[in-house]
């Protein structure tokens, strides 16, 4: 999988997900990391975390706790919500606005 922490196919995942769900719904970072992980998404969940709060931190996606924004030292379940309106840095989007360097789920 390598570094967990800069892992830049979990970023591309939520990224996808998120930009895809629109500002109209969330996502649990566990989702990108299952999709990635398989068996072992588990693993993955404090850099799916610490990837949502640098995300936050970049403008692309806000992240919450019962609806309102937390800080990374969060504990406890987060959601992330895309932003409208804003595209992923380094990264051109489709038209309905997921990012051409995510992978894709199918």
């Amino acid at each position: 999988m390598g570094d967990l922490v800069a892992n830049p196919e979990l970023r591309a995942e939520i990224l996808r997900i998120a930009a895809q769900r629109g500002s109209g719904k969330t996502l649990c970072p566990s989702e990108a990391a299952r999709s990635i992980g398989g068996q072992a998404w588990r693993d993955l969940m404090p850099a799916a975390r610490r990837i949502a709060f640098d995300l936050a931190g970049e403008g692309l996606v806000h992240v919450t706790q019962h609806g309102e924004p937390v800080a990374p030292d969060a504990r406890g379940p987060i959601r992330v919500r895309w932003i409208d309106g804003r595209a992923p840095r380094r990264a051109s989007t489709t038209d309905d606005g997921v990012p051409r360097d995510a992978p894709s789920s199918g």
